[in-house]
């Protein structure tokens, strides 16, 4: 994806551009939370988005950079974005990755390679590609498939939204 790149480190925010649905298209709660590595970079962003009036998220989009912890998973684990999205609906049940499918899915011009998983759990759809500039892109939606148009939502967020203060 040509139009995404890194920016320069700034303590308060992520040093990377946070592909995901601009908060004025969304008509509910928008809440974000930054996962800080000991030396103050950010090792990912994720965005929670809450149709359901507070009682829980209808969707989680992350975005980890190469090298952060949370994209090391092991195989049949679910992804960090998953673990978020069970966390804030307070569902403690066991949930695995039962398959994974690659499609294809046009964004813009762009091509991605979308990896569809499949869980233990019905009721959460869940995506991952990558992004030109290494950074992991993973979407968890509860009890709403993830559909190609979402694709044509996504666009990199303002540096400003996630600074501090």
């Amino acid at each position: 994806m040509s139009f995404l790149r890194r920016r320069s480190a700034t303590p308060a925010g992520p040093d990377f551009d946070v592909l995901a649905m601009d908060p004025g298209d969304w008509p509910g709660n928008l809440g974000a939370g930054l996962l800080p590595a000991p030396d103050g970079s950010c090792q990912g962003v994720f965005l929670r988005y809450d149709l359901f009036g507070g009682r829980g998220p209808a969707m989680i989009i992350g975005n980890l950079p190469e090298g952060s912890p949370a994209r090391e998973v092991p195989e049949g684990e679910i992804p960090f974005e998953v673990a978020q999205l069970l966390l804030a609906l307070e569902n403690d049940e066991e949930i695995t990755v039962v398959g994974t499918e690659d499609v294809p899915v046009m964004q813009g011009d762009n091509l991605l390679i979308v990896r569809r998983l499949k869980l233990s759990e019905g009721r959460i759809s869940c995506v991952q590609f990558d992004r030109s500039d290494n950074v992991l892109v993973t979407i968890a939606a509860w009890d709403r498939p993830i559909t190609d148009d979402l694709y044509a939502l996504l666009k990199p967020l303002p540096a400003e939204l996630f600074q501090q203060g």
